[in-house]
């Protein structure tokens, strides 16, 4: 009996343990927001219980409708909106854009005017992780036409009610009329099905009729931060005297050929993309080459082709110098055309054929990253003597 005293001493002494019992969790959530404030209940004046910050994890407690009951990992707990937060796949996606974000070519700088907010997904009711600060500029590196729709996201499906099961059909007493006549057998498909089925290389990525659908733009900061945001909100930094032809259209992206000099003045060639309609499945519908006039003083037009059918990225091989455009032709087909820049002129130089990706955020970056190919060793001596 003595040597059963000191157990039953801590068994006693466990089960008067003032510490509370901590509740299991049924899943794992990060924050969503730069700045994520819990509340103590569901009520939004309710008392702060804790302040965590963008991607930190929390585990989820309990569910009600939309909201969640999370902890810390100082054990804190407290309530906030399921909008408030990332799943594990949305956390794991969004540092992946941000991985391969940082690989795009620029498609241009673009300052803001009134703070902006980055969101994890081209939705305005998508977390907003970061904030543009009033007249900051980021780096334009892709672009994109989403429809204006509901966000959901898989964070949802945590704590969700399980779906009812169907119920047991009662079993029919047999019938002793006649069965009905068999249906005639369907058509069979035509013979060219297979063809019919294809989708044409590089068809256009669109938003359904009748959906209302805005433009967002994938941007990238200094510190390598990378969200979307309202395209409407950019506006691109190309000098004000350049940017002043625009002829109310919007640049979608520009670069500098290279620069001379008037005197002290240094003054790029500039190359940009316009669009003249929002809410378009492409990007640019006009490319113009804008040179410094010596005699003039002034920016003049060196080249201008309108009525495209343009996508990004548009790419600068400086080495050339020269572009390349993605364009789509008359005849449906999509081609990377490069374009050489001597003098003062532009001429086309190399075509090839080009897919578009698919609609995954993944393959488009991975087309993007592609490098640009090389121009061909022939043309570099030819170009030199047609510049002279």
């Amino acid at each position: 009996m003595r040597s059963l005293s000191p157990i039953i001493l801590l068994v006693v002494l466990a089960g008067c343990s003032s510490e509370p019992q901590r509740a299991p969790a049924i899943g794992e959530a990060f924050a969503g927001p730069a700045t994520l404030v819990l509340r103590q209940d569901l009520h939004p004046r309710s008392p702060a219980a804790a302040t965590v910050k963008h991607g930190e994890r929390l585990e989820v407690l309990q569910r009600r409708r939309r909201f969640f009951k999370v902890r810390t990992a100082q054990n804190v707990e407290g309530w906030t909106d399921a909008r408030q937060l990332l799943a594990t796949s949305e956390m794991a996606r969004l540092r992946r854009a941000a991985e391969r974000a940082a690989q795009l070519p620029s498609q241009g700088r673009a300052t803001v005017y009134d703070a902006l907010n980055m969101h994890t997904e081209p939705n305005r009711q998508s977390p907003s992780f970061e904030q543009i600060p009033a007249h900051g500029s980021v780096d334009v590196v892709a672009q994109r036409l989403a429809p204006r729709a509901p966000y959901n996201s898989p964070i949802l499906d945590l704590g969700a009610p399980e779906p009812p099961r169907p119920r047991k059909k009662a079993q029919k007493k047999p019938d002793d009329r006649l069965p009905p006549l068999p249906m005639p057998a369907p058509p069979g498909p035509p013979p060219n099905w297979v063809e019919l089925s294809k989708s044409p290389a590089g068809a256009r990525q669109t938003v359904p009729p009748g959906v209302p659908a805005e433009d967002w733009s994938l941007v990238r900061t200094k510190d390598g931060k990378a969200g979307w945001v309202l395209t409407r909100a950019l506006t691109m930094a190309i000098p004000d005297e350049v940017a002043q032809y625009a002829e109310g259209h919007r640049i979608t992206s520009y670069f500098s050929l290279g620069e001379v000099r008037d005197g002290e003045l240094a003054k790029n060639t500039w190359l940009w993309t316009t669009l003249s309609k929002t809410q378009q499945p492409y990007q640019f519908d006009s490319f113009r080459v804008f040179i410094w006039s010596l005699r003039r003083h002034r920016y003049e037009t060196a080249h201008i082709e309108r009525n495209l059918e343009g996508y990004s990225p548009v790419l600068v091989q400086p080495a050339v110098p020269g572009f390349s455009l993605i364009l789509r032709g008359k005849d449906g087909s999509l081609a990377k055309r490069t374009y050489a820049f001597a003098g003062q002129r532009v001429r086309l130089v190399g075509k090839e054929p080009w897919t578009l990706p698919s609609g995954d955020d993944d393959n488009r970056v991975e087309q993007v990253t592609a490098p640009p190919t090389a121009p061909r060793p022939g043309w570099l001596p030819w170009l030199k003597k047609w510049g002279q």
